[in-house]
């Protein structure tokens, strides 16, 4: 029986083939075509290709599929078909042990909330992607240079739910050490190993150099194989041709150093040929082969941040539940999002670090509304969410729609319980909220809640989940009722510590039934930690509560130097010892709601606005000014691409709303021609900087995506065009850019262009005669550099 390639990474180091594109160009592929064209005009060259990447030393193919999808062709599987039997032809040829992996790269598209691509539609072509892959006798599935967490979490499903080949992660991290929409390579990795990828890693986008700190923290997270594909260095022209920074010995000596970090599976992406294939197989010679060691860490992530519980405790915020709560009550019922959505951008300013979302009323559809309110938190928020339900529909609809590796709150011992959620941990990711009690209830001793919590355990195990997928909630009884429940309670947590458990506890349920429960609830509060808890589930909005964690913090020798303690008391003391509360931004005002990604409130907030403020004065005052404080927090890393666009459409809401009351001379009168150029079908950065430049006043005409110079050069002939703005992912399309690039300017020299995309550098842009922007603000300062 032959061995399947996770067999042989267990045994020893693989190698993947290099880059398709650069291959193929020098083949017959024209500037601008597709590399999938070559499977049916010269399939012998393709299987060439694949021959050479073998004898050079890969033990790895790629179908030359990268681009085929039916989200992009209607024969797709006449396509896809024609790819995989050629690198299977060429494996036979060669006649040793190697692997073809399905080759599947990004729809192209941006997933909503961001973009207009639904998560089921993205999931559905994975799916059948992957289904016919394997039905093609593929070995493995690689999805590769994917750059957004939402399309990570479409092909993953996608993948596993298509087939049960080993499906491979690569990603396109930029320098910075994020994904385009912000996500650390901790989030990756914890969302990724959830969703069942048997390796992780990073692909194109910079060469090894600038892989490295990337590299470093992704081997530190991973406990499965880590993947690393880097270019050939950056792109430049050089006497009309695009070349590469590094060389092959170069660029071998380079990976081969990311091999010494831990890397396992290493080959080449953009410019790399099997020159430079053969030269890194020989600079791996003498580097040890170590299989990655399974990490003991419990992470859970939103689209962009990663939060380890155990490490110090973590604050999850309890205001999104109904319970006790009459205006969220009525804001679940009547679908009122904008008041959610303030909470939650609350409770993040007060300090927590998980959103606990809770939509459960009888008198509403919980499933929907609680799939509804996390999806659209998470598009203002970059908290991870607790997913806080006993509906099992409610939680598999929020668990698939979640972005990211969620909290589940919660499963208890019963038989009922662990049968209905450790199936849906297991296919979706999550950390687990375990409460110790059963069919006979909650046990009124420590020791008695223990054995619930080893219960639980053992069965989670047979549904391959892990104690690190695990927290143990033992449960707080109010004290009212019993005066040994809080000891009880302290107790438990103890005796879990000692036996490796992760824990949680709902602080608060101590107080129920007594005055002044802030008082009793920080006490308690204080001894749960000192006895061990991990996460507290607390109103963030108490400022006993969160000086009794700050004190924690400080007094328990984690916050060194007493920062954290400082900097949260320095603006809450009052009259000599009395803490008064800390007042967040009031959830009012236009640039606030802008600021904040609050389109609802921006809109009325303009409206209000608009009945004593002239239109231009809005605009002025208030929209722009807003959106600059964005731009440079997007500028420093403060914040990422989501909060960016949500920024973006809530001033585009402002700027509706004056548009309607004031439809004249509200635009600032300059024209932009968006395009990404021929041969490209990847729009995701272009439908950025379109959202960008319209939400800052701009008129934009958008071309789309695979745009002819001939399309181009006619609209800059009829419209009365500024800027030009060119986007390109695929260093194949780059000879398309340059030639649109020089039609352009020799048919209207004072035009502006810039240009932007993952594989481009300010030196390849000014080579081309056009202006370089790496990111959506960058394109706005750069517009308002050329309209002075």
């Amino acid at each position: 029986m032959k061995r399947t390639v996770l067999d042989a990474i267990r045994e020893h180091r693989l190698l993947f083939d290099g880059a398709t594109g650069t291959m193929l160009a020098s083949a017959g592929l024209l500037p601008g075509e597709p590399p999938e064209v070559m499977n049916e005009r010269d399939p012998e060259a393709v299987k060439a290709l694949h021959l050479a990447y073998l004898n050079a030393g890969a033990d790895i193919i790629k179908t030359n599929s990268f681009g085929i999808s039916p989200v992009r062709y209607i024969d797709w599987k006449a396509r896809l078909a024609r790819a995989v039997e050629i690198a299977r032809t060429a494996a036979t040829e060669y006649g040793r042990e190697c692997f073809v992996a399905l080759d599947i790269g990004p729809t192209g598209r941006m997933m909503k909330p961001l973009g207009d691509m639904e998560l089921e539609e993205a999931i559905s072509a994975f799916s059948a992607l992957a289904a016919e892959g394997e039905r093609l006798g593929c070995d493995l599935i690689l999805i590769e240079t994917v750059n957004d967490l939402a399309e990570v979490k479409a092909a993953l499903l996608g993948a596993r739910e298509g087939s049960s080949l080993p499906v491979f992660l690569t990603c396109a991290f930029g320098s910075d050490g994020k994904l385009m929409t912000g996500a650390d390579p901790e989030a990756l990795v914890a969302m990724a190993e959830g969703l069942g990828a048997c390796a992780i890693g990073i692909n194109c986008s910079v060469g090894p150099d600038g892989m490295r700190d990337t590299v470093a923290r992704i081997v530190r997270a991973a406990s499965v194989p880590v993947i690393v594909n880097p270019n050939a260095g950056m792109p430049r022209v050089e006497n009309g041709a695009t070349v590469y920074d590094l060389g092959a010995s170069d660029f071998a000596r380079a990976v081969a150093e990311l091999a010494t970090l831990g890397a396992t599976v290493l080959g080449g992406c953009c410019g790399t040929t099997p020159e430079y294939i053969r030269a890194l197989k020989e600079a791996l010679a003498d580097v040890p082969y170590t299989l990655p060691v399974p990490k003991d860490d419990t992470v859970v992530c939103s689209y962009c941040r990663s939060v380890r519980i155990g490490s110090e405790p973590v604050i999850v915020g309890e205001r999104i539940n109904p319970t006790g709560k009459p205006k969220l009550k009525a804001a679940l019922r009547e679908g009122d999002m904008s008041y959610i959505l303030s909470e939650a951008v609350k409770e993040e300013q007060e300090g927590a670090h998980i959103l606990d979302v809770n939509a459960g009323l009888a008198d509403i559809d919980e499933a929907s509304t609680l799939a509804r309110a996390i999806r659209e938190i998470s598009g203002i928020s970059p908290l991870p969410i607790q997913i806080d339900t006993g509906c099992a529909e409610a939680l598999e609809r929020s668990m698939r729609a979640y972005i990211g590796k969620p909290v589940v709150n919660s499963v208890n011992g019963t038989e009922e319980s662990m049968s209905r959620v450790f199936p849906l941990v297991k296919k979706y990711g999550g950390v687990l909220i375990a409460l110790t009690m059963d069919e006979s209830g909650i046990p009124d001793n420590a020791m008695g809640r223990v054995e619930i919590a080893e219960k639980i355990y053992a069965e989670a195990v047979k549904y391959g989940l892990q104690k690190k997928d695990i927290v143990i909630d033992p449960l707080t009884l109010t004290v009212a009722s019993g005066s040994e429940n809080a000891l009880v309670t302290l107790e438990a947590l103890r005796l879990l510590r000692e036996r490796g458990f992760k824990t949680s506890l709902g602080v608060s349920n101590i107080s129920f039934g007594l005055p002044e429960r802030d008082a009793i609830n920080s006490a308690f509060f204080t001894a749960a930690l000192w006895a061990g808890l991990d996460m507290a589930i607390i109103n963030p909005h108490s400022p006993q509560m969160m000086n009794a964690y700050h004190s924690y913090l400080a007094l328990s020798g984690i916050d060194e130097g007493c920062v954290s303690y400082v900097d949260s008391v320095r603006a809450v003391l009052g009259a000599g010892s009395e803490v008064k509360r800390v007042e967040v931004n009031s959830p009012v005002g236009l640039a606030y709601a802008i600021e904040k990604g609050l389109c609802d409130l921006a809109r009325s907030e303009c409206h209000a606005l608009l009945e004593k403020t002239p239109a231009m004065d809005v605009i002025n005052g208030e929209i722009i000014p807003a959106l600059n404080r964005v731009g440079d927090g997007f500028e420093k890393k403060k914040i990422f691409l989501p909060t960016l666009m949500r920024a973006a459409e809530a001033a585009s809401s402002a700027f509706a709303e004056i548009k309607a009351s004031a439809p004249r001379g509200v635009d600032n009168g300059i024209t932009v021609l968006l395009a990404t150029v021929k041969g490209d079908i990847h729009d995701i950065g272009k439908n950025i900087v379109k959202l960008m430049f319209e939400s800052y006043g701009y008129r934009v005409i958008d071309l789309g995506r695979d745009v002819s110079p001939e399309k181009i050069l006619d609209t800059l002939a009829t419209e009365h065009v500024d800027i030009l703005g060119l986007s390109a992912l695929m260093t194949t399309t780059l000879p398309a850019m340059k030639e649109t690039v020089e039609l352009a300017r020799a048919a209207h020299p004072n035009l502006k262009i810039m240009v932007g995309g993952a594989v481009l550098t300010d030196t390849y842009a000014r080579s081309i005669g056009a202006g370089y922007s790496p990111d959506a603000i960058s394109a706005i300062r750069l517009a308002e550099k050329f309209c002075e």
